[in-house]
């Protein structure tokens, strides 16, 4: 229970290789990670209004009366 069986063993290499072999695919994978990290947060800097713009006006308030709560 404590050794590693061959299955174990098939199961590691197959884990190392898919994360070390070729050409850099880890290297790769966190490079395309990083450019959706980056594109988030430029998404999320996207939604402020340009400096230039004219604000906007505030909602038209409404005095709505509300129904009491009965217990």
């Amino acid at each position: 229970m404590g050794t590693f069986g061959p299955i174990h063993w098939l199961i590691v290499a197959v884990v190392v290789l898919l994360l070390f072999g070729g050409r850099g695919k880890l290297s790769g994978l966190m490079g395309d990670a990083a450019k959706g990290i980056r594109a988030f947060r430029d998404g999320l800097k996207g939604d402020e209004p340009a400096p230039g713009a004219a604000p906007q006006p505030p909602l038209p308030r409404v005095d709505a009366e509300k129904d009491p709560i009965v217990r």
